[in-house]
């Protein structure tokens, strides 16, 4: 049984850089052939994929958000790491991450995080 945890700050200020950790247990990232990503849900709207990281560790960002997007993972803590930088109350939701390649569309997802709110406010 796989399992995703999502941690992150709760809050974080407009201009600084959200962090969230997905914590993978019962299998590893790494495997073949698996794709893990980052989803976001803002309040009242729908689900807008973020990026991923591959198990062969490449990544892959949605165009809206490249250039302020980073994925990276840490093996040794089976953790996937997403870090959006120059926040603004726009990027305020619920972030999930989930193991699926978007290609195939985000309901093929075979399993999904909890989700951990993100509000960004001064």
């Amino acid at each position: 049984q796989v399992q995703l945890q999502e941690s992150g700050p709760g809050l974080v200020k407009p201009s600084q850089t959200l962090s969230v950790t997905c914590t993978v247990s019962g299998g590893s990232i790494t495997a073949n052939y698996y794709y893990w990503s980052w989803i976001r849900q803002p309040p009242g709207k729908g689900l807008e994929w973020i990026g991923y990281i591959a198990y062969h560790g490449s990544t892959y960002y949605s165009p809206s958000l490249k250039s302020r997007t980073s994925i990276s993972w840490d093996t040794s803590k089976n953790q996937v790491i997403l870090q959006l930088r120059s926040v603004t109350p726009e990027d305020t939701g619920v972030y999930y991450c989930a193991r699926v390649d978007p290609h195939y569309g985000l309901g093929s997802a075979d399993y999904w995080g909890q989700g951990t709110q993100v509000t960004v406010s001064s």
